[in-house]
């Protein structure tokens, strides 16, 4: 679960960090944010990610413990 707040956390700040890019007339700093809102999405991919392989494990290993019952 926590997993989850950590991605919609990370989600969440991208967009700030966008809509604060887009709201600035400074180019630098613009582009800074755009910077920081592309590493957030990339966080939040990562973190997406992992919870997924870990998930994929946790059923392949449940599957193993079936067969081996059987």
């Amino acid at each position: 679960m926590k997993m989850v707040k950590e991605t919609k956390f990370f989600r969440k700040e991208a967009e700030k960090a966008e809509r604060m890019a887009l709201a600035t007339s400074d180019e630098e700093a613009s582009q800074s944010l755009s910077n920081l809102a592309q590493a957030y999405r990339s966080q939040a991919d990562a973190l997406k990610k992992s919870k997924k392989l870990k998930k994929s494990k946790k059923i392949s290993g449940k599957k193993a413990q079936l067969k081996a019952k059987k």
